[in-house]
């Protein structure tokens, strides 16, 4: 299954049912998992190791050396999950000493034509990056997030569960669990409902998170408060828990 101009390192591990399309390189310490598909002229440089059931579009770069200064060619790597699917020129870079020495990419999630994943980042399951979408190092992306084109994430930012950027938003602080965010400058508007819906969260939890964003964002309260409250409203409402735990380890208090 490998085309007869892609290149592939003989210290490349490549699991059965794997497809290497024309012209793409696949280099020492690579690993892929069963079924992946790889379209053509794609970059894959190790150590990286990809999971099973991934589609990997033409001209992404993946795995390459991270862009950061101080990055002086300690080996680090790259860990991707199941089912991804990686859309053209999108690249994913591995991570750096001063941090975990990994890049972390869970299953499930989909990253549109130019996105960026930078050095030691981890997301999770099941989040979108659409076209454009980049990632400054160190991010984290809980599971479910989306993040609109264009949109630009600073540097140790987290974004929560379930949230929501809009097209073009430039987050230079922590976005909680189901919040949705957009405009200039890029401020809090409201819930991610349309999204809970579609991942099936009862109307009555929907309305439970609704009140926590009115707790955090429309109250008064200090940020302490807040989370006292929500705390409390988490016992009837378990959906509520993700918030509490999330304000709970902020990295550059939330976007407000």
């Amino acid at each position: 299954m490998i085309h007869p101009t892609a290149i592939v390192h003989p210290e490349a591990e490549l699991a059965e049912g794997v497809e290497v399309g024309p012209f793409s390189i696949v280099g020492a310490g690579v690993t892929i998992g069963k079924g992946t598909h790889i379209g053509p002229h794609a970059v894959i440089k190790g150590p990286t190791r990809i999971g099973a059931g991934n589609r990997i579009f033409q001209f992404t770069s993946i795995g390459e050396d991270p862009q950061d200064k101080k990055y002086q060619g300690e080996v680090t790597h790259l860990e991707i999950g199941d089912n991804n699917v990686i859309r053209e020129f999108a690249t994913l870079h591995r991570g750096t000493a001063q941090d975990r020495g990994v890049t972390s990419i869970g299953s499930g999630n989909l990253f549109m034509a130019y996105t960026h994943v930078a050095h030691d980042c981890v997301v999770g399951n099941g989040v979108i990056l659409a076209n454009a979408a980049s990632l400054a190092g160190h991010v984290h992306v809980q599971d479910h997030a989306i993040l609109g084109g264009f949109s630009l994430v600073h540097q140790f930012c987290k974004i929560g569960k379930y949230s929501f950027s809009a097209m073009g938003s430039v987050i230079s602080r922590d976005i909680p669990p189901y919040v949705m965010v957009g405009g200039q400058p890029t401020k809090p508007h409201g819930i991610n409902s349309v999204g809970l819906e579609r991942r099936g969260f009862s109307p009555e939890a929907i309305m439970e998170v609704r009140r926590a964003y009115k707790v955090i964002y429309k109250s008064g309260h200090k940020l302490d408060e807040a989370i006292a409250l929500l705390a409390d409203m988490a016992t009837r409402t378990p959906e509520l828990g993700c918030m509490v735990e999330f304000l709970r380890s902020l990295g550059r208090s939330i976007i407000r």
